[in-house]
Formats: C-alpha cells, structure tokens, sequence
C-alpha cells in the first residue's frame, strides 16, 4: 500500500488531514492549532511532498521525519504533524479491520468517563447551565471558569480583592448547586499571576474541585512548579504544549497532577502515546485535550482506551464558532457520521476499525471555512489580558 495524496481540508472552524492511499482506504486526522488553521494547512501540504509514495504503516519513522528534518517547529507545524499521524493511524487500523486501540496493546477500558463544557459570561447563567448538565447525566463539568467568560469587547479591571473573591465566591456557588454529585475542572485559562493564583487556590480547597487548569501561563515549568509547591489543590496544564520534552520539563518538576496532552497538537496519537508513557513512569494521569470536533474526541478515546493513567476526557459542548456558549450536543456533531453519546457520565469507546468515525463527503459545505479573528481583551490600562 502507498500514500497516493495527502490535502488539508478546512471545514468550519476545524482543520483536517485527508490521506488517500492506492488501495482505496482513506484516513482522517485533526489539527488543533485552531488559532492559525491556515498556518497548518500549509504544514501539510509541504509534508505531502515527503509522504506521497510512502508507506502509510511506518507511522513512527513518518513522525520522527516530520518533526526533524527542518529543525524548526511549533504549534501550526506540530499541528498539521498530528492531523497527518492520527490520518495514517486511521488508515492502519482500517487496513488491518482493528479499531487503533488494538495497534497501542489493546483496549484497558471499553468506556471513558467525560466532562462537559460550561461556557457562559455570568454566574447566573453558568449555575443554571450546570443544572442542565446534570440532567443531561454529565458527573463532570470542565471549561468552568470562575473569573467568567466575557467578551473580547468588554474593557475589564477589577481590584485585587474583588477578582479573587468574586471567583472564589462563584466557586462556591457552583459547589452548592452540584453537591457532591459532580466533579468541577476549575479552567483559568492562564489569566493569573503566580501570586494571585496561590491566593485563589487557596480561596477554593474547601470546594474540592478536581484540578485547576493553566492558573499561570504554561511557558515556565518553574513558575508553574512554584505555584505547585505552595497550594493543595491539583494542577492540570499541557494543551498548548506541541512536544514530549514540554511534558518532560513539567513532570520532572512535580508542575502538574494532570498531564492536558492533546493528540491534534502533540504529535497526534504517536506523540501523545509517548506524553501517556511518561506521565506514568511518574504518577501523573492523563486528561487529554480537544475543543475540537468528534473526529479529535474519536482521536483522544482510542488513546484512552489503550493507558492505565486515563483520568477524564473531554467532551466539548460550547465554543461554537469561537463564541463562548454552551451546547447541548458535541461542538461539530454535524460532519461526521457519528458521534459517542453520553450516557451517566460515560461514552462508549468506538470499536470499529481505525478511528471508529469518518468525516462526511460534504462536510466544508455543512461548515465552510471559519477562521478566529485576531483579537485579545482589553485592559482598562490600555495593554490586554489573557483569556
């Protein structure tokens, strides 16, 4: 079997790889660089000139070629490298008439636990969102972020005082609405200092949320493992991570409890089995990332399926568009032709050959391309503010 093609598709706000071989079996993979989808379109295509005529099975030489040989890469070129590798994956697994968790050693689970998105720009609307989760059967709710999730439009300041009260009070306020039958992922989504991050974590131990995500921004491992040190609630960070040795950095230094590796940023399905190994050579469980469409949940499930440290795995519902809103069902649900659906706070794990799911024929015309506009949050001093 040889690689005969290999294009970017861009469909809504989602980028994929589409690898067509001489036999006839195609494979589809997902891009994560949702920020610069162009940018990853372009990746692949420069890598089809290497992968045309190639052997689709050698998988791991592929990958190490991709990430090596121009010596330079990041997260639009990592990217368009994870979209290809979960494609060849795909087509591996259909090939073989095995779902990928077979190629990875076999399945250790046959269901995933998951959590919903809650996306909203007041509390009001979040807590009534979280009553709507619970009857949808979620035991989970991530993307939960106390400090809200305002527009980019909103000129924003708050004293100290007030920022962390507030969001520590909303914290509260979720806990009492859910009890203990929910588990809540705190997202912060980068937006504090070191210091106003410890005063936080400190502010919502009594709430017992599961993790704390990116309460710092994720280029440091020490200034992550600083704020490790000095509190009790767990660390979650890693999505905008594109290589195992950002893993390595973060778990040498005791940074995380929750490795966020996402297969359509970090080397696909290849890159974050290796993300998976060594986050378990260190006592750290995975919750792997995807604000993507079902094809990246079908990526992230066959990789759950296959580690003992799975955690929770993301199941998004919101970010429509870019837009900052709740959904009922999962974010794309529509261009593929089937999605796991929850069920007590579960999804069954696909079991049909390769990824379990394909992307459908006309899917860019049911979502034509959708690029995020370039744009950050205001502050009242004039610079901007992460979120």
């Amino acid at each position: 079997m040889k690689i005969t093609k290999v294009e970017p598709l861009h469909v809504g706000q989602f980028m994929f790889a589409r690898v067509e071989t001489d036999d006839g079996i195609v494979g589809v993979g997902e891009g994560g660089s949702w920020g610069q989808l162009e940018a990853s379109s372009a990746a692949i295509t420069r890598f089809a000139e290497y992968l045309v005529g190639k052997d689709p099975f050698a998988i791991e030489h592929h990958w190490n070629v991709m990430h090596r040989f121009g010596y330079f890469q990041g997260i639009a070129i990592n990217s368009g490298i994870a979209a290809i590798d979960i494609a060849l994956w795909d087509i591996k697994g259909k090939a073989l008439n095995v779902p990928i968790y077979q190629l990875l050693g076999g399945p250790v689970r046959t269901k995933a636990r998951i959590y919903g998105h809650i996306y909203e720009s007041n509390i009001e609307k979040i807590l009534d969102e979280c009553h709507r989760k619970m009857e949808a059967g979620f035991t989970a709710f991530g993307h939960l972020n106390p400090f809200l999730d305002e527009g980019n439009d909103k000129v924003w300041f708050k004293t100290h005082i007030k920022k962390m009260r507030d969001a520590i009070d909303n914290v509260r306020r979720m806990r009492e609405v859910v009890g203990d039958r929910v588990d809540l992922l705190i997202e912060l989504h980068r937006r504090l200092t070191p210091a106003e991050a410890i005063v936080f974590a400190r502010g919502i131990e009594q709430y017992h949320p599961m993790f704390i995500e990116d309460p710092v921004r994720p280029e440091s491992p020490d200034q992550m493992a600083r704020v490790a040190e000095k509190i009790q609630v767990p660390i979650a960070t890693g999505e905008r991570f594109t290589t195992i040795y950002e893993f390595q950095a973060i778990m040498s230094r005791n940074s995380a409890e929750y490795a966020r590796v996402d297969p359509c940023v970090c080397g696909g399905i290849t890159g974050a089995r290796k993300v998976a190994a060594m986050a378990e050579a260190h006592n750290v469980q995975i919750v792997p990332h995807n604000p993507l469409s079902p094809i990246g949940l079908a990526a992230c499930l066959q990789l759950d399926a296959a580690i003992p440290n799975f955690a929770i795995q993301e199941y998004s519902t919101g970010f429509e568009a870019g837009t900052f809103e709740s959904l009922p069902i999962h974010l794309g649900s529509n261009i593929v032709d089937t999605v796991p659906l929850p069920k007590n706070g579960f999804v069954d794990i696909p079991s049909t050959p390769g990824l379990g799911m394909n992307l459908l024929p006309d899917a860019q015309k049911i979502r034509p391309p959708l690029s995020k506009p370039i744009s950050m949050r205001p502050h009242f001093d004039g610079f901007v503010i992460d979120q």
